[in-house]
């Protein structure tokens, strides 16, 4: 029973928020009258309150930071591999040498 997750755009849960904020509505409220769950409304508008230049980033967008994270474990990938072929090199050398 496999269901299928509802994507839901940047727009939408923008006016899922403002629902709340600014007419009053509840979480709760807000989410029946849209047909998602409050709950989600509720992490939306804390999401929203927390950086609201970089929320919502959709699907495959990353934020700053994550970009960030993701070059540097990129780079310690490709400085982890040197670092092995530089061993097994220097191994080879070293038994040559004997």
């Amino acid at each position: 029973m496999n269901r299928e997750r509802k994507t839901h755009s940047q727009e939408f849960k923008r006016e899922a928020v403002a629902l709340v904020v600014e007419h009053g509505y509840s979480c709760a409220a807000a989410g029946r009258s849209l047909g998602v769950n409050g709950n989600m409304i509720g992490r939306w508008k804390r999401e929203l309150e927390g950086d609201a230049a970089e929320v919502f980033p959709g699907k495959g967008k990353r934020t700053a930071e994550q970009r960030r994270i993701h070059a540097l474990e990129t780079e310690n990938r490709r400085l982890r591999m040197e670092k092995e072929i530089l061993k097994k090199a220097t191994a080879f050398f070293a038994k040559e040498s004997a």
